[in-house]
């Protein structure tokens, strides 16, 4: 009993160590615009610029390079980001850098009639054996100008760096690429952004923490539960401006050492069938093929990933998604390293002193050659700003019900707005979708071969073309000639489906359904080669209904290998998938 009360009471005291006490906002304001607390007709700015389109321009002509270049040549001057590094200097470290970011926050909102409102959301924890110390996010609320704003939008990179030891808080740790990129778009963004008008609230913010295990991003996901904050998408961007492949990359990586690509980037997010978070990377390449791929001076090639992050790695975006919210990632097509900053043999500049803006090839003390590109990392910018800018537009998500008799599918959408216009999304084998319906009616029937693999979703769309959005995914349910919803009647318990995406690079999804509840002792994934090699076996649950597993098989692996669930020792079924990068 005395053992187990001291186990109980190490347990509490080790979660009040490391877990985040005492979050707060320091400015009530922001908080109460989060809660939804205000008159939004108090925040309408003189000139009204609102109309998708006015936006979109806004948006895209409006990021500087400059400024984006300008900002970078700022935070290195701090020397490091450390998260625990010094907090009183004025010149060097995290205190001083995040004094300047909640200045130039404060400055936008001078320059945009007092609309941007920053903050601090400050918390108390111990991080890497310092503390309880008290650290704080930066973040900054630009308002909703619609009395009707449900849900706000938040944009979002760590400003924290490191250098090869991560604990090592007098480093020259100035960390552009990672993530100094990802700070300087969220400041432009909250420039440009706040001489425009959105229905809902956008948040921009700068997260710490993030190098020693996304503290600064749980603290804001926390406490927006515990407030009762609404964020309906979350954009964490996060190493976005560098275009130069590293001897290393984490899976799935670049081609090669200073294998440039500049024109590509990666959207990772969590889940793949019913998924809000990939939903939500479908919504961001939507908006970016419909409204800017036509007007942009460099068109970009945005890749859905099949896997939350990179192998082994991990971003802010996770902490949101662990408490419900959607979130993605943006990252670089290129990325220079793996981090592994402690094997000898790491030449790569993530994660250590050499993360510098450029070097001076001509001797005259100017940096003339740059590590990140910064028209590159304005693109990536534009993107953001577009998609967030949409979400905070757009209409309201309808609920919908999808049903297949008769070689038939029905789609009835459930729209308490009567907003009049919809889409409709089909997908099937990939991460993208396969086909787009755009209809005027919330009941419709079209001929469809149905596969278990295919799912439904739709978006409501609003009088300016502008779509909500995207719904969760469905897949149809069987009628029968009464209408009674009836699930089709299964020839075994469970059924292994094909791997999606497949072909595959890195990561692929393995489902399988279990059609009726079963004991069993053991279950698992059997991964073996065409010879019969037995290459992974992954431990797996049979929870009725449909269950995923994401298996990565790591990167420059090709060929034809098979996949079997196994159950008890029994192989219930066995299909092939194809390694393609």
């Amino acid at each position: 009993m005395k053992r187990s009360l001291l186990i109980s009471s190490l347990l509490a005291f080790s979660t009040l160590l490391f877990s985040q006490s005492n979050m707060l906002s320091t400015n009530d304001l922001a908080e109460e615009i989060m809660l939804g607390n205000y008159d939004a007709q108090d925040y309408m700015p003189s000139t009204v610029i609102n109309h998708p389109d006015d936006v979109i321009q806004a948006i895209n002509g409006g990021i500087s390079t400059d400024s984006l270049h300008s900002y970078l040549l700022k935070l290195s001057s701090f020397e490091t980001r450390n998260t625990n590094s010094d907090t009183i200097s004025q010149t060097a470290g995290i205190g001083a850098a995040r004094r300047w970011v909640y200045d130039r926050f404060q400055q936008i909102s001078t320059e945009s009639e007092g609309r941007l409102i920053p903050s601090y959301l400050q918390f108390d924890q111990n991080i890497n054996g310092i503390g309880p110390g008290q650290y704080r996010n930066i973040f900054a609320v630009l308002p909703g100008t619609s009395d009707d704003n449900t849900g706000l939008v938040l944009i979002e990179a760590h400003i924290d760096s490191r250098c090869e030891n991560g604990n090592d808080i007098n480093c020259q740790a100035h960390g552009m690429e990672d993530n100094g990129s990802g700070t300087a778009l969220v400041i432009e963004l909250a420039r440009v952004m706040s001489q425009l008008a959105f229905d809902r609230t956008i948040v921009f913010m700068a997260t710490i923490g993030e190098e020693q295990g996304l503290h600064g991003a749980d603290a804001f996901a926390k406490y927006a539960v515990a407030k009762d904050i609404n964020i309906n998408a979350v954009y964490n961007n996060d190493i976005v401006g560098g275009i130069i492949c590293g001897e290393t990359a984490s899976a799935p990586g670049c081609p090669g050492l200073n294998d440039i690509d500049s024109t590509q980037v990666r959207l990772f997010s969590s889940g793949f069938n019913n998924s809000k978070n990939k939903q939500l990377a479908r919504f961001i390449k939507l908006e970016y093929q419909e409204e800017l791929e036509n007007i942009v001076a460099v068109p970009m090639m945005v890749t859905i990933m099949s896997g939350e992050d990179r192998s082994g790695r991990g971003g802010d975006h996770i902490p949101f998604r662990q408490q419900g919210f959607a979130a993605i990632r943006f990252t670089s097509a290129n990325e220079h390293g793996n981090a592994n900053a402690s094997d000898p043999n790491y030449h790569d500049r993530q994660h250590t002193t050499n993360d510098i803006l450029g070097v001076d090839t001509n001797g005259d003390n100017v940096i003339d050659s740059f590590f990140v590109d910064f028209n590159y990392l304005s693109r990536n910018a534009v993107m953001n700003g577009v998609a967030a800018g949409m979400a905070a537009s757009g209409p309201a998500t309808p609920d919908f019900e999808v049903t297949y008799w008769d070689n038939n599918v029905t789609v009835t959408i459930d729209d308490p707005n009567n907003y009049g216009e919809y889409r409709v999304f089909v997908r099937a084998a990939s991460n993208d979708f396969d086909t787009i319906f755009t209809v005027n009616e919330t009941n419709l029937s079209f001929p469809w071969a149905i596969t278990p693999f295919v799912h439904v979703s739709v978006a409501s769309v609003d009088d300016n073309g502008i779509e909500s959005l995207f719904s969760r995914e469905d897949k149809p349910s069987e009628v029968n000639a009464t209408d009674e919803r009836k699930e089709p009647e299964p020839e075994k318990f469970v059924e292994l489906f094909q791997n999606r995406p497949n072909p595959f690079d890195e990561a692929t999804f393995i489902a399988f359904n279990v059609y009726e509840k079963q004991p069993y002792k053991e279950a698992y994934i059997l991964i073996a080669d065409m010879d019969g090699k037995e290459i992974e076996r992954i431990k797996t649950e049979l929870k009725e209904g449909n269950n995923e597993i994401l298996y990565r098989h790591g990167y420059n692996h090709v060929g034809v290998y098979s996949y079997s669930l196994v159950v008890d020792g029994t192989i219930m079924d066995t299909k092939r998938m194809v390694f393609a990068n």
